[in-house]
């Protein structure tokens, strides 16, 4: 699930502080860095872009991509799953491009998820980075407060009322403010992910870490 990269329409609390253009270039960068490294991976990469009339299949030309559909984000990965499971049995494995850092091992778990269980990802804000099913279950995205502190919760709640056991995977962090693109590099010069676009980058957008 990915955003366009347009200055002014993503990243725009990294803006507050970049700057549109910077925060802009950013983003640009987790995305082609993750495109890159999911192509690596044994899975089929769907991106699910918005908004619909953006080119941004011209970033990832490896990749298919489609477009989003109107509504919340629940409808939104609602659809998006529900498209995907309609092409083939194998579980469907949602990931949000915030998190281009997000462990190779922890696709690899969301990509064995057995059915009726879930996995999520946890965000450190109270959402999640991913989330993995193997049969549909549209119900999982209903009423969730999008963009608050409870959105791990809620969909956990969801979970239970439809009989799915939750597996969780280690916790990371979503790249929303200046302080998370310290904890980025500082990821990244230990060696935890290569994200070479975001490093070069980062190396002139993001405060020496202390």
């Amino acid at each position: 699930m990915a955003k366009y990269p347009a200055p002014g329409r993503v990243k725009t609390r990294l803006a507050a502080a970049l700057g549109a253009e910077r925060a802009c270039a950013l983003y640009r960068a987790f995305i082609l860095d993750l495109a890159d490294r999911l192509a690596a991976l044994p899975y089929e990469v769907i991106w699910s872009y918005d908004p619909a009339p953006a080119p941004f299949a011209a970033l990832v030309p490896q990749a298919r991509c489609v477009p989003q559909v109107a509504g919340d984000l629940g409808a939104r990965m609602s659809h998006a799953v529900a498209a995907a499971f309609a092409e083939q049995a194998a579980p469907v494995v949602v990931l949000g491009a915030d998190v281009p850092h997000v462990p190779v091992c922890c696709i690899e778990v969301a990509a064995a998820v057995a059915p009726g269980r879930v996995v999520l990802g946890p965000a450190e804000d109270g959402g999640y980075y991913l989330v993995a099913l193997a049969r549909p279950a549209p119900e999982l995205f209903a009423a969730v407060p999008w963009g608050g502190p409870g959105v791990l919760e809620a969909t956990r709640a969801n979970a239970r009322r439809l009989g799915l056991a939750t597996e969780l995977l280690a916790p990371t962090f979503d790249v929303d403010e200046s302080d998370d693109l310290v904890r980025l590099r500082v990821l990244l010069d230990a060696g935890g992910a290569v994200l070479p676009r975001t490093a070069a980058l980062l190396a002139a957008a993001a405060p020496e870490p202390s």
